[in-house]
């Protein structure tokens, strides 16, 4: 009964006109970006902060979750269409939507990925409605040293589930534990590695840094691609219900993406990107017939399915422990904090109407996306073929506008541009950023909690091994760092994520 009536609060803070408002603004940009190659969720999002300042924090999550469930729609046109995933959660929607619309059946492949996200959101949404209450009921009991093993927990899920390699992820992990002591000491009040900048005395802007590494960062590392002459399939989306047989074959695809995408969304490093590879070489395994990867519709269901799971219920650890599993996630909790509010277990108290609401608003939104796609294809394709070179500029224009109106300072700008030199760099290097940010968020967090555990015991460091939770986490983060360096697992992660290119 308590979930009904969590479930009929929640329903009634999304239904005002207002928030119904900013869930369809969310979900039409986040299909827009997902659509458009270059941009992503996680650009979007960084580009958006500064714009929250004016708004409510409910309106604004529901916006900002709707532009991340969102472009997990937009992404797949764009794969299927002209083979350019327009998301990086769409990868290997490309390897057979695109072989599908060669072949004449571009309808059924996208509404293979628009219905089997629908039904994978729309599960994701009653399993983040279901499980967060008891989670809160758990985080409840936290204190310093079990957040600090957390966060420990979560640091190491992120470099085991980054794709590529192992080295350049724990280092991306280290630099933004540094970057995250650039502040004023709490305990003391003393700046630290400020090196008498007055800006940097209260740290580097979160936005400066996302904005910078995955907005600009993404920009030059497109003008730095040669333009490419692509095929639109705009003759052959036609005829959008798939035939009988395409639903035998994709409903239990569906199925198994919806499963694996709501199980691995929550894992720390997880979510959309690592949903979607998992439900593809699961999904290449099953296959007998050898018809996979030229042009099958499971190909196309399964990793969409997945990925819109993941998307959703990455936002269970975010909204009840107050760890963000991945970059867009930690986009999200950087937002709550512009807003003042604490993430983490109490939000679901001290803010039920919010809580609920953006809970209720997902299923909404998946409602919006899956009415909205179908139709909406052709202008889709439109938008495609506006060069990139008119793009870019505009894109530039309102995040430096974005960035100087957050302080009114162009400090924010310049570090962003600095930064947007690094991401590129990264690019260059295959170093995959979002362990960055999440180093960037958790090191202070993980700092303060830390010192708090040592000053409530005194200076005894086995307070972390004799705290039952505590020591639970740890031995699953140890666990975690010898399986993946066993020479057979460590193969067959790199096979899973070369499956993608």
């Amino acid at each position: 009964m308590d979930l009904l009536n969590n479930l009929a609060l929640g329903f009634g803070v999304a239904f005002t006109l207002q928030n119904l408002a900013y869930a369809f603004f969310g979900a039409v940009l986040g299909t827009l970006i997902g659509v458009l190659p270059g941009l992503g969720p996680v650009a979007t999002i960084a580009m958006l902060l500064p714009s929250i300042y004016a708004l409510d924090p409910t309106p604004a999550l529901i916006m900002l979750a709707g532009i991340y469930y969102g472009s997990q729609y937009g992404g797949s046109t764009t794969a299927i269409l002209i083979n350019v995933p327009g998301e990086s959660a769409s990868v290997v929607t490309a390897i057979d939507g695109y072989k599908m619309a060669r072949q004449g059946r571009a309808g059924a492949a996208l509404a293979a990925a628009g219905l089997g996200s629908f039904f994978a959101g729309s599960v994701a949404t009653l399993i983040l409605a279901a499980f967060a209450p008891p989670l809160t009921e758990i985080a409840f009991k936290f204190g310093p040293a079990e957040y600090f093993s957390l966060m420990v927990l979560g640091l190491i899920g992120a470099v085991v589930l980054a794709s590529g390699s192992l080295i350049k992820a724990i280092g991306m992990i280290i630099l933004g534990l540094l970057l995250g002591q650039i502040n004023t000491d709490v305990i003391s009040g003393v700046p630290r590695y400020s090196f008498d900048i007055p800006e940097l005395t209260d740290g580097i802007g979160f936005i400066a840094i996302a904005m910078g590494v995955f907005g600009f960062g993404e920009i030059i590392a497109n003008l730095g691609q040669p333009p490419e002459h692509r095929e639109v399939f705009t003759k052959d989306v036609k005829g959008l219900w798939p035939t009988k047989k395409d639903f035998q074959q994709a409903w239990p695809a569906v199925l198994r993406g919806t499963a694996l995408g709501s199980i691995l969304g929550v894992l720390p490093g997880g979510g959309a990107l690592l949903s979607s590879f998992a439900a593809y070489t699961v999904e290449k395994k099953l296959a007998k017939d050898g018809q996979f990867g030229n042009g099958d519709i499971r190909g196309v269901a399964g990793p969409e399915s997945a990925n819109n799971a993941g998307a959703q219920t990455s936002f269970i650890p975010m909204l009840t422990l107050g760890i963000p599993p991945n970059a867009v996630m930690a986009l999200m909790v950087g937002a709550m904090t512009i807003k003042g509010i604490q993430p983490g277990p109490q939000v679901m108290t001290s803010n039920p109407e919010l809580f609920w609401g953006l809970i209720a608003s997902m299923w909404i939104g998946n409602l919006m996306l899956i009415i909205l796609n179908l139709p909406l294809i052709g202008i889709w394709i439109k938008l495609l073929t506006v060069p990139y070179r008119f793009l870019f500029p505009a894109i530039l224009t309102f995040c430096c506008i974005g960035l100087y109106t957050t302080n009114n300072n162009n400090w924010d700008v310049y570090m962003a541009v600095l930064f947007g030199i690094a991401g590129y760099v990264f690019y260059k290097l295959s170093c995959e950023p979002a362990p960055l940010l999440l180093g960037f968020i958790l090191g202070p967090m993980m700092e303060e909690n830390l010192r708090r555990a040592l000053l409530l015991s005194r200076g005894d460091w086995t307070t972390f091994a004799t705290r039952p939770l505590s020591a639970g986490l740890l031995i699953a983060a140890l666990l975690m760092v010898i399986v993946v360096t066993l020479p057979s697992i460590s193969s067959r992660r790199q096979e899973a994520f070369k499956d993608a290119d």
